[in-house]
C-alpha cells in the first residue's frame, strides 16, 4: 500500500500544481514528505487536502480499509509535523529518504 500511496500523492500534486512533491517515503503506517508551497497556501489546508485525498484514493482501492476505519476521517492522524524556516534542508532530505530504516532501528541519523 506504501507504494499506492506515493501514487495517490503525484496524484494530487497534478490536480494542485502549486503544490510541488520533492520526496515521498513511506514505512508501514507513516508518509514523510517534503514539499513547496506557496506563501498563499496555508499550510494547514495543504495538509488536510494531501491527507482527505490520499485517504479517499487509498479506501477506492483498498475496500478493506473502510471495515478498518469506519469513520471518514479515521484513515491518518490529526496530527502532523511542518518545518517552514530554520530546518536545514539535507538533513530533512536523509531523514525522508532513511525513514524506513530508521523507523526499525537501523539508521542513526545526525541533525
Amino acid at each position: 500500500m506504501g507504494e499506492y500511496a506515493k501514487l495517490c500523492v503525484k496524484e494530487i500534486s497534478r490536480r494542485y500544481p502549486e503544490i510541488l512533491i520533492d520526496e515521498v517515503n513511506t514505512y508501514e503506517d507513516d508518509m514523510h514528505l517534503l514539499i513547496s508551497i506557496p506563501p498563499k497556501m496555508a499550510v494547514s489546508w495543504v495538509v488536510n487536502v494531501l491527507k482527505s485525498n490520499t485517504g479517499r484514493l487509498m479506501r477506492e482501492k483498498f475496500a478493506f480499509l473502510s471495515k478498518l476505519y469506519p469513520r471518514k476521517d479515521g484513515l491518518w492522524s490529526t496530527g502532523y509535523f511542518v518545518s517552514t524556516v530554520g530546518a536545514d534542508e539535507q538533513a530533512v532530505r536523509r531523514h525522508i529518504e532513511s525513514q524506513g530504516r530508521e523507523d526499525r532501528g537501523q539508521a542513526q541519523l545526525e541533525f
